[in-house]
């Protein structure tokens, strides 16, 4: 999702409805893949939970590499805490106590 919501910033010069068009597009392909993941995922035990948050770090991860070579956004110290923390979370939610 992140080219889908975020690619478009590169191209301020395309009207609205063209971005919203395309954006549309890369996401339902994206889907393709993201629904049957989520599928294959509660099959072999994971809770909704689980995926989730799952979901959520493997999209940062993604953002952080998309920021930096796409967008030119530099990836500062906070940043970096930031996701420690929720690295932190999703080893706390997937761990089985």
């Amino acid at each position: 999702m992140t080219i889908a919501w975020y690619g478009h910033l590169k191209f301020e010069h395309v009207p609205l409805w063209k971005v919203i068009l395309v954006s549309w597009l890369i996401a339902f392909v994206e889907y393709l893949f993201m629904v049957p993941a989520n599928r294959i995922g509660k099959i072999e035990g994971m809770s909704g939970y689980q995926l989730k948050i799952t979901q959520e770090i493997i999209t940062i991860v993604v953002f952080c590499f998309f920021a930096v070579f796409v967008l030119k956004e530099p990836l500062k110290w906070n940043h970096l805490v930031a996701f420690v923390f929720l690295f932190l979370a999703v080893f706390f939610m997937v761990k089985k106590f």
